[in-house]
């Protein structure tokens, strides 16, 4: 009988192979050439590639409990789903929902990827049970040594030295090191990467005409900064470069606060040693440290919260046993929300979810909670009545409808009567509606009228209802198009393809801002550095390569988050899930912004060695 069931499962296993090689067009990008894969002796490959791996994972299925099923079919189909949405997208601009052979190969692909993912979360297990954290170290140094070879043996009088540092050493060691990485950088890219708002935010302050567009706190931060070094030394680029460099100071704090945790909580020298590198020479760490847009303090701030979550979830009523972790807490979530209005957002989101975890301590959780909200109003509305900030924008929380209204006007404007047409114009004029782009919603929401929507909201929120009825699909599709290079992991980030900008127009990628906007200059000491981070930054060079370029992709980091959070509920580590809650709250609201760039989802490179972390004993 267990031969026969045996002989089943490979048949099955086969016949799904075969559906999944058949169905692989629908979810991998081939620029509609599917004879690629159909009539190429390397369908044959990946028909026996698959096999082989569908077979593993199906071994044992039957010894997972319901739950783990469900988590990983869930899993599984939405990946499938992104996978054969963003093929749609990339190829037409538009997901075709009536075409029942993508719906198909949805589905077979759920299916392959939920047997992965169910033994993927399985190996995890297996290696955590064995080695006490996700690394695969031993519990004990010799152990560790052991498993390690040789080679470590070698090298052990090294890692002696280093744990015969004081703690405060050891993070002064690892401060100054990050410092010194991204020094060559700061020099090749002098005064650093003055982009994303950086004009607007210094001329609030130099002019001193206020609004609420972006976070008050690091408006006057950045131009306050810039503008006393320019009085003092003559030069803006002396300003900027001073802002960066208190930038990297204080990145640099973070990620010795990073480091240390991960040393707090069992991780191995040698992972915390990877950890320090990959924090002082990843691109987009580097990019973001030395850039001035609010998003590199908002992250920083991000990656302590996530910190104090974690640490509250493992110890619950103890956290609330001293004054400095809640005191922790309280400062790194009330930073991070004045550096982002979604942050903000994103943190009132999670409040239930941590009402209901922390069971016993809630009252003290409530006066945290109560203090962290205060202070935030109190700066935020204080700030915005000593300024004098304008506070009359509306199309940064409207820019999904907006952008959906676009798109029914550009491809079905005829089927809009002459009422809703003149309604339409009211609020978004011709002008702003004809520089519609699919990918980004800047050149239309530009153009929205605030003054007119404020005086009749009910009326044009109408008119979006309405519209939305007869063209349900349009602004579907209007969204994922703004959207889907969060969750599609294969995109290239070309938003600004055309745009003429201060220094260069964008081509082929718009990852990184890359230039010194007014009124800086870039002055580059290391010139091939500087044109290494240019192309990086405006070219496609990284998506040239295979494997890396999944570490530039959003989207594929997005899913290495979902599994390791779906690998949580499989352990039943449900305090840990606090942290990837707060990260997947906040990737909540940047996909219903205006477009997809790396900047409004860089905590998914600053948390990456979080994940490495020691999972909580099981429930």
């Amino acid at each position: 009988m267990m031969k026969h069931n045996r002989r089943i499962t490979k048949f099955s296993g086969a016949a799904l192979a075969f559906l999944g090689t058949l169905c692989l067009p629908y979810i991998l990008n081939l620029k509609g050439n599917s004879l690629a894969i159909s009539n190429s002796w390397f369908s044959v490959f990946v028909w026996a590639a698959l096999w082989f791996l569908t077979s593993k994972a199906a071994d044992g299925r039957e010894k997972r409990d319901r739950r783990t099923r469900t988590a990983a079919v869930l899993l599984g189909g939405a990946f499938s789903l992104s996978l054969a949405f963003g093929v749609s997208l990339e190829r037409a601009e538009n997901v075709d929902f009536g075409d029942g052979m993508m719906w198909f190969s949805a589905a077979v692909w759920a299916a392959i990827f939920s047997l992965w993912i169910g033994k993927g979360w399985e190996l995890l297990e297996g290696r955590a049970d064995l080695s006490g954290n996700l690394m695969g170290l031993g519990k004990t140094p010799e152990e560790s040594a052991k498993r390690a070879g040789e080679w470590m043996l070698r090298i052990r009088k090294l890692p002696e030295k280093w744990e015969s540092l004081s703690a405060g050493k050891r993070k002064l060691v690892l401060f100054f090191f990050l410092l010194l990485c991204w020094l060559p950088v700061f020099l090749a890219v002098y005064p650093g990467f003055f982009v994303y708002d950086a004009q607007d935010e210094f001329i609030q302050v130099q002019t001193r005409n206020f609004t609420t567009h972006h976070p008050l706190p690091h408006v006057l931060l950045l131009g306050g900064v810039i503008s006393a070094v320019n009085k003092l030394c003559g030069s803006y680029n002396a300003g900027i470069a001073a802002y960066t460099l208190f930038q990297m100071f204080l990145m640099a704090g973070v990620f010795t606060c990073m480091v240390s945790y991960m040393e707090k909580r069992g991780i191995r020298l040698w992972a915390r040693a990877a950890t320090a590198v990959y924090f002082g020479f990843f691109p987009v760490i580097v990019m973001f440290t030395l850039c001035s847009a609010k998003d590199g303090i908002f992250t920083g701030a991000l990656l302590l919260l996530l910190i104090a979550l974690d640490e509250m979830a493992r110890e619950r009523k103890d956290f609330f046993a001293g004054w400095k972790k809640p005191l922790f807490f309280c400062a790194s979530a009330w930073a991070m929300m004045c550096f982002r209005h979604n942050g903000a957002y994103a943190f009132l989101a999670l409040v239930p979810l941590l009402f209901f975890v922390m069971k016993g301590c809630r009252a003290k959780l409530l006066v945290c909670l109560g203090g962290i909200f205060a202070a935030y109003f109190l700066v935020s509305a204080g700030l915005a009545r000593i300024l004098s900030a304008e506070d009359s924008e509306n199309q940064e929380m409207l820019t999904v409808p907006i952008q959906q209204l676009a798109r029914v006007y550009k491809y079905d404007k005829e089927s809009l009567g002459g009422e809703e047409l003149e309604a339409l114009y009211e609020i978004l004029p011709e002008d702003a509606l004809s520089r519609y782009v699919p990918k980004v919603s800047d050149g239309v929401k530009i153009g929205f009228r605030n003054d007119v929507f404020a005086a009749d909201p009910a009326k044009y929120g109408k008119l979006w209802l309405e519209t939305g009825i007869k063209h349900p699909f349009t602004y579907w599709n209007a969204w994922l198009m703004t959207s889907y290079g969060f969750w599609y992991p294969d995109t290239v980030i070309d938003v600004y393809r055309g745009n003429s900008v201060f220094t260069f127009t964008y081509e082929d990628s718009s990852f990184f801002g890359y230039e010194v906007e007014q009124p800086g200059t870039r002055e580059s000491k290391i010139p091939w550095l500087n044109e290494w981070y240019r192309r990086m930054s405006l070219e496609i060079a990284q998506q040239r390569v295979p494997l890396v370029s999944m570490l530039f992709s959003p989207g594929f980091l997005f899913w290495i988050f979902a599994f390791m959070a779906g690998y949580a509920f499989y352990r039943k580590d449900y305090g840990r899930l606090l942290p990837f809650a707060m990260i997947f709250l906040l990737w909540l609201t940047v996909v219903l912004g205006p477009t997809y760039l790396p900047r409004y989802v860089l905590i998914l490179w600053f948390a990456l060695p979080w994940a490495m972390i020691r999972p909580m004993p099981k429930a």
